[in-house]
């Protein structure tokens, strides 16, 4: 009974912030005007369209808090599944990466992944419609980053630093993998590496892989996870009922580890952004197989369609370019990224340089600490500025 309670209270609350999402998104307001103005920040609303169509928020800090113009490199922020370009500028200024980073003279771009609520426009679908919502994190790295990457980089003529938190590390390894982004990037900074997941620790994360794979056709017909609707719902009856062993008091610990360091108040306000669900899915293909490949279609005539091939082709993660600076943080309480995955991920980059290669372990951090926590300024935020201007 205690279940469907916590289901229903977490439906309520998400129905209400959709409703204001919406209204806001309606209104043309962004994330500029609802937290960086509102903190002092000069910050200006930037629209980017991708090859297949989709119309992508992004917003740009140009200057420090006096209003003082950036003068090093822009940084593009990129987030991770469930979340928007917010999650930079959750925390107070002297919190939040973005606001650090303009603080400390650099050039900040946030960037909403496509379906996020500041990022559902398209040229020729909307989002009503099945097919605005079929793709996974695939797209992501063959569309989005590109088109972002490219309006940066004619914006600024200079080469971007990346900063990626899980999700966002996948799209941006797989993306260099395959040559792409390359002539644009400076340096990359990938927080809480999400590629080999075979090792998850997350029991919301287990549990969710079946879910996803059993029930596949399911939903592939839901098209769009979102907060507030169908998907949801099942999705929170079929865990939090049907798996005791799963403590549903707190779904953030259950499913990324025990976070030792977030803002409890602003943990209980933050609400889950859309995706598609097919993304869902694939990311649920990854944890179950243990490889980084492209999207299964589940057959071998729709993988022929696709791929020409009878199983998706993989993603070859030693292609990345040796010489590029790279900075990993990991936490040692992260459920979603596994000592054993990450040495996976590690051996990998074996042959990369070593003066271009910055390992950080944090073995009190969990996945949501390093861009929500109360002490990640100090504990990731300095190193990671060190790293950033160690490159100019």
């Amino acid at each position: 009974m205690a279940s469907y309670s916590l289901i229903k209270s977490v439906v309520v609350v998400i129905l209400f912030w959709f409703s204001a999402t919406e209204a806001a998104r309606k209104r043309g307001d962004g994330h500029c005007q609802s937290m960086a103005a509102s903190q002092g920040y000069i910050c200006q609303e930037h629209k980017v369209t991708t090859e297949d169509g989709y119309i992508l928020s992004m917003q740009r800090l140009p200057a420090d808090s006096f209003g003082t113009p950036s003068y090093k490199p822009p940084v593009l922020l990129q987030h991770g599944i469930l979340m928007d370009g917010s999650a930079w500028l959750f925390n107070s200024p002297d919190q939040s990466l973005a606001f650090i980073l303009a603080d400390n003279g650099y050039d900040v771009w946030i960037s909403n992944t496509r379906g996020t609520t500041y990022s559902r426009g398209h040229t020729s679908l909307c989002p009503s419609a099945p097919d605005y919502w079929n793709w996974s994190w695939d797209e992501l790295a063959t569309y989005d980053l590109p088109a972002i990457f490219n309006y940066v980089h004619n914006q600024t003529a200079q080469k971007l630093y990346y900063v990626g938190h899980s999700l966002g590390t996948l799209t941006l390894m797989t993306s260099l993998s395959q040559g792409k982004l390359i002539d644009m990037l400076g340096a990359a900074a990938l927080l809480s590496p999400i590629a080999f997941l075979s090792h998850t620790t997350s029991p919301l994360a287990q549990v969710s892989s079946d879910l996803f794979i059993a029930e596949v056709t399911y939903w592939l017909g839901l098209h769009e996870f979102f907060p507030g609707g169908v998907a949801t719902a099942k999705f929170f009856k079929d865990i939090c009922v049907d798996h005791k062993e799963i403590n549903c008091t707190n779904i953030v610990t259950a499913f990324s580890g025990p976070d030792c360091c977030l803002n409890t108040t602003g943990e209980n306000n933050f609400v889950p952004e859309p995706t598609a669900t097919k993304n869902m899915i694939h990311l649920c293909q990854m944890i179950r197989r243990g490889n980084v490949a492209m999207y299964d279609y589940g057959n071998i005539i729709e993988n022929m369609v696709h791929y020409k091939q009878l199983t998706p082709p993989t993603y070859d993660l030693t292609m990345i370019p040796n010489n590029i600076p790279l900075f990993l943080g990991s936490g040692d309480k992260d459920f979603m990224v596994d000592e054993r995955d990450l040495q996976i991920l590690l051996n990998k980059l074996q042959d990369h340089d070593a003066d271009k290669l910055t390992i950080l372990k944090i073995p009190t951090y969990a996945h949501f600490d390093f861009i929500f926590g109360m002490n990640a300024n100090q504990v990731v935020y300095d190193p990671l500025m060190d790293f950033l201007d160690s490159i100019q």
